[in-house]
């Protein structure tokens, strides 16, 4: 394995597993708040419980997320000295507003841990709400340094060099809007179905039922509404994706001729070597629309582009069929968790029921990947997007391989750690509010 080889593995590989962290981060300080809330004004202790039990996951993995976020930001500097070079200076300023939202979700996440009963009770909850809000302030911080490596702004390239930065232009690029929005929403829809989907398949063990009943609800509610809207988001994400980056479109859907009218692939095999498509389902005309609003727009095809322009085609249009697979169950389970709830709520705790939320637990995550890797991966060779290549950004430094193996182990020690104390915190909610207790609350 040659050092680029090795220094884009130990980055994919940090960041996926760092993502899932950080979309925890992001959303289950909510679903904490919100059961916080409806115990002060219900007085009822399974939602005192539930806080308490939620507040401790938070920390367990604001913890493991802090780590990993940090390796990953050594990892910028250690792997890809020629792309902080140049974009350093450019896209420095959201990184230190996001290593501000860090340091107010640390205090917040200090105050509401040790707040209780020492804190007026309004107080104690507007601390767990500002964790909730610094964590996804934060989130936004990073993914707008991404976009910019989309949509590179703020700065002449002039001679090799980036000249006349400006800082502001470059945070509020094209891309931050639709790429911030949809990772938000995404973060919300893949750690609420994450969070039902454990607490049904616990619900299955029957034991803790009304508290499982009531986390799962929260966690539905919070998650389906994601997941009917994430389709608009990505509908927007699409539109700007075709505008900004033609070729990442076009390796998308595998559209190798450029066409008017183009239709939508779902599903096929991309042969890169023949040129073609293979299989898949064609939707007349419906790409054409998708991405411009007209049936008949122009589409660009792979084939217009020099062939060092292409990314893996085959993997990215994997990975987007997968995402979009994703999404698609979990806007359908969202809807039918609403048609129950409004229909007969005794379904909520049927097994057919709880083992179609269970399956849902890991998709949010997987969307979350696959989309991540369209991102990244669609936008090869280039780290800043037809400026810098990744090639001429990667460290000279031999034997990167080695970076690789030490981060696997490391995060494979966090993977297991995370594990272990979650499960343990599952085994002591059982043990110290146990059924009769909660009969006793209901």
């Amino acid at each position: 394995m040659d050092n680029l080889l090795a220094a884009r593995f130990t980055m994919g590989y940090s960041m996926a597993f760092h993502i899932i962290f950080a979309c925890i981060g992001m959303t289950m300080p909510f679903l904490m708040v919100v059961s916080h809330w409806l115990y002060i004004k219900r007085k009822d202790e399974i939602y005192l419980r539930l806080t308490k039990t939620w507040s401790k996951g938070v920390a367990i993995f604001f913890a493991i997320g802090a780590v990993s976020g940090t390796a990953l930001s050594f990892e910028l500097g250690l792997l890809w000295p020629g792309f902080m070079k140049h974009a350093g200076a450019i896209i420095g300023m959201p990184f230190s507003w996001e290593g501000t939202a860090f340091f107010i979700e640390a205090v917040c996440l200090g105050l509401f841990l040790y707040g209780w009963n020492k804190l007026n009770p309004y107080l104690h909850w507007a601390s767990g709400l500002m964790v909730g809000i610094s964590g996804v302030a934060s989130g936004i911080f990073v993914v707008t340094a991404n976009a910019w490596m989309n949509s590179p702004a703020g700065f002449d390239w002039v001679n090799g060099q980036a000249v006349n930065i400006d800082p502001w232009a470059a945070m509020f690029n094209d891309a931050w809007v639709s790429q911030t929005l949809h990772m938000t929403i995404a973060a919300f829809e893949a750690t609420a179905f994450g969070v039902a989907g454990l607490h049904a398949i616990l619900l299955l063990r029957k034991k803790n039922v009304l508290l499982h009943k009531r986390a799962m609800i929260i966690a539905l509610a919070i998650g389906s509404v994601a997941a009917i809207i994430q389709p608009l988001s990505g509908d927007f994400s699409a539109k700007d994706v075709a505008k900004r980056q033609p070729i990442k479109l076009a390796a998308m859907e595998g559209q190798f001729e450029t066409e008017k009218g183009a239709g939508l692939t779902i599903g096929g095999i991309p042969n890169q070597e023949k040129r073609t498509m293979e299989y898949g389902i064609k939707i007349p005309k419906a790409l054409s629309f998708l991405a411009y609003g007209d049936f008949d727009a122009e589409v660009k095809g792979l084939n217009d582009f020099p062939e060092e322009y292409l990314p893996p085609v085959a993997f990215v249009h994997f990975s987007f069929q997968v995402m979009v697979a994703c999404g698609t169950f979990l806007a359908a389970l969202g809807i039918i968790f609403w048609i129950i709830w409004f229909k007969t709520k005794d379904f909520l705790l049927h097994p057919k029921f709880l083992k179609v939320v269970a399956v849902g637990t890991p998709l949010g995550f997987i969307a979350v990947e696959t989309g991540w890797i369209v991102t990244e991966v669609g936008r090869q060779p280039w780290i800043i997007y037809e400026i810098l290549t990744t090639a001429e950004s990667v460290s000279p430094v031999p034997g990167q391989i080695f970076h690789l193996i030490v981060f696997v182990i490391s995060y494979m020690i966090l993977a297991f750690a995370a594990v272990w104390l979650m499960r343990r915190q599952i085994k002591a909610l059982d043990n110290d509010f146990p059924e009769e207790q909660l009969k006793t609350a209901e």
